[in-house]
C-alpha cells in the first residue's frame, strides 16, 4: 500500500483553494490540477508500506492538539505549483513528534524538512510562476488521517484508512 499521514481540509479551505486554480487556468497555466477531494496537507510520506494498523498505532500514540491553520503565499518546486501556510508553532511541533515515533517504530517515511504546503498543480505548463491572489482562508485542523494512495484510472484515488485526534476531557 502507497500511504501517507494527512490532514484532511475543511470544505471553506478547499474552496478557497479551487479559487486559487481557477486563476492559473485564467492565466492559460495548463498541467495536472489537483482534483477538489484530493487536495490535503501531507504530514509525512511513508510510500510503500503494508501494515496500516501500525503506523495507526503510531500516530494514536502521538500527542494531538486542535490548531488553526490558515493559507498564505503561492510558490513553486519546480513545475510543482503550491499554496502555502502561515506559520504555526504547532503544526511544527507535531509534525516533529509525529516523525520521531515514526522513525523510533522503524516506519520508513520520506525525511525531507517539513515544507507545510498544498498542492494545487502538478507538471505546470508555463516556466514564469504567475501572480496570483491567495485568499483568506483557514480551518482549525481537529484530526490527522491515514491515508492509502491508488492509482485509477481518471487520477489518484485517496482513501482514509484511519485518524488520530485530539483527546477530548471527559472521554473515556
Amino acid at each position: 500500500m502507497r500511504l501517507f499521514i494527512a490532514i484532511e481540509l475543511s470544505d471553506k479551505l478547499k474552496d478557497s483553494l479551487t479559487a486559487m486554480q481557477a486563476q492559473l487556468r485564467a492565466r492559460r497555466v495548463g498541467g495536472n490540477y489537483t482534483k477538489v477531494e484530493n487536495l490535503h496537507l501531507t504530514l509525512a510520506f511513508i510510500g510503500e508500506y503494508g501494515d496500516s494498523d501500525r503506523v495507526l498505532d503510531v500516530m494514536r500514540a502521538v500527542p494531538f492538539a486542535p490548531f488553526p491553520i490558515a493559507l498564505e503565499g503561492f510558490g513553486c518546486f519546480g513545475d510543482l505549483y503550491w499554496c502555502g501556510l502561515a506559520r504555526q508553532e504547532a503544526l511544527t511541533a507535531y509534525v516533529g513528534r509525529l516523525r520521531r515515533a515514526l522513525a523510533e517504530a522503524d516506519i520508513p517515511f520520506d525525511r525531507k524538512r517539513f515544507s507545510p504546503h498544498i498542492t494545487l498543480l502538478r507538471k505546470a505548463s508555463v516556466d514564469k510562476l504567475p501572480g496570483i491572489t491567495v485568499p483568506e482562508a483557514s480551518m482549525t485542523a481537529e484530526r490527522v488521517s491515514l491515508m492509502r494512495s491508488e492509482r485509477g484510472k481518471n487520477g489518484m484515488i485517496y482513501t482514509e484508512l484511519g485518524t488520530a485526534a485530539a483527546q477530548r476531557a471527559g472521554r473515556a
